[in-house]
């Protein structure tokens, strides 16, 4: 039980979806041998019982086997499984067919009307409805639908029933293929939307981190550029100078080494501000990220009053929380909360959807908290808690003198 749970909770949440689509369909073919084959034995009997029963099995195996391949076919995963639709279509035709003449040329009763009426309808709905999860034109799909239903009532006269039974069946068989047809159709669109709005969260991420890095790239271009300019001005005159032999250049060459180490300096700035994130700043951007898509986040505790060290190392543990839940886990439900008492300040960070940490994906994500938190004698834990659920604490101690808050 351990492992199928495990296996079901490492999927994302479309792959999810998509699972639950499937088998959703492939209960619907358990329900057809179901329903057909007691009834089947009971009001045919063995003789002819035997032989609907495995053709409705044959029928129920195509569809399932259709349903797999033609959802791995929409999300683009594989060709077309034309074959196996043609396969699925004539065996859904031949069982239809079949049920017909067993109703007309088999053993009197009313039971053997019933039962055959049953493994009709039956196959027929069902067929015609996971037939059209192969195709994408709705002109197809309802071609195809009320092709089967004509055929219906163009094979029951041709076997001499009623005018009135043939309409009636393929009425029947417009109406119930149609509402399977429907489902089956909408059914894709769902899978397909599920999926291309988890990628635009993806991509909202990636494009999320691009934004950071051009402002970053601005920040060093607006201080670099132009003491660049002024070096390579200055450097160009003392060399100019130095060949006629004047003691200016010198003078050059000290002011271009002047502006070289301001420069290493405002470097230095735009790098410290850049890392030194402010915590209150992250727990509001945290709050927004994960409402916005889609995650109940509540967020609990104060900053103020706090060392801009240790701001600045539990704002990066936020940080990578939230990248971790956004892109690791399938939360519905995140909490944040930040608490100091005892001498030292406690940020937690739990959701509901289990987390693989970036360390158990090969990456350094929770290594390179873990460096930031050392240096200001923090640690970091990091692992499940409970059921499903995934916690992350950092704790960093404060130095004397700071006012202890209870949040």
């Amino acid at each position: 039980m351990r492992k199928a749970g495990g296996w079901w909770r490492r999927k994302s949440t479309p792959e999810k979806f998509e699972a639950y689509i499937r088998w959703s369909f492939h209960s619907l073919a358990a329900v057809e041998i179901l329903l057909v084959g007691p009834s089947a034995f009971a009001g045919v009997g063995p003789e002819f019982g035997g032989w609907v029963f495995l053709m409705v099995c044959i029928h129920s195996a195509l569809c399932c086997l259709t349903v797999s391949r033609a959802m791995t076919w929409v999300r683009g995963r594989r060709e077309r499984p034309t074959g196996l639709l043609w396969a699925l279509g004539a065996a859904t035709a031949a069982a239809g067919t079949a049920a017909l003449a067993v109703a007309r040329y088999g053993p009197d009763g009313k039971d053997v009307d019933s039962s055959a009426g049953g493994v009709f309808g039956l196959v027929l709905v069902y067929g015609v409805g996971v037939l059209v999860m192969g195709m994408r034109s709705r002109r197809r799909v309802v071609a195809t639908v009320a092709g089967f239903a004509a055929g219906a009532a163009l094979v029951a006269l041709a076997l001499g029933a009623p005018a009135v039974v043939a309409l009636v069946g393929a009425v029947g068989v417009l109406v119930g293929g149609g509402f399977v047809a429907a489902s089956a159709v909408f059914s894709l669109w769902l899978v397909t939307a599920v999926y291309e709005l988890d990628e635009a969260r993806e991509t909202r991420a990636r494009l999320a981190v691009a934004e950071e890095r051009l402002r970053f790239g601005r920040d060093l271009h607006d201080v670099m550029g132009r003491n660049l300019a002024v070096i390579a001005l200055k450097s160009e005159l003392a060399v100019q100078l130095a060949r006629r032999g004047r003691p200016e250049a010198v003078e050059q060459m000290i002011e271009v080494q002047r502006i070289a180490q301001e420069s290493q300096r405002e470097v230095r700035d735009v790098v410290r501000g850049y890392r030194e994130a402010d915590l209150g700043v992250e727990l509001t951007g945290a709050q927004g990220v994960l409402t916005a898509a889609g995650i109940e986040c509540e967020v609990t505790g104060e900053a103020t009053g706090l060392p801009a060290e240790v701001q600045s190392a539990l704002a990066w543990v936020v940080r990578e929380a939230t990248t971790n839940v956004l892109r690791h886990g399938d939360a519905g439900r995140c909490t944040v909360g930040v608490r100091v008492t005892e001498g030292h300040v406690r940020l937690t960070v739990e959701n509901d959807g289990a987390v693989e940490s970036a360390d158990g994906a090969g990456g350094s994500g929770l290594a390179g908290l873990r460096e930031r938190l050392a240096a200001v004698d923090g640690t970091l834990e990091a692992g499940p808690a409970g059921e499903g659920a995934f916690r992350l604490v950092a704790q960093v101690p404060l130095a004397a003198g700071v006012r202890e808050v209870a949040v």
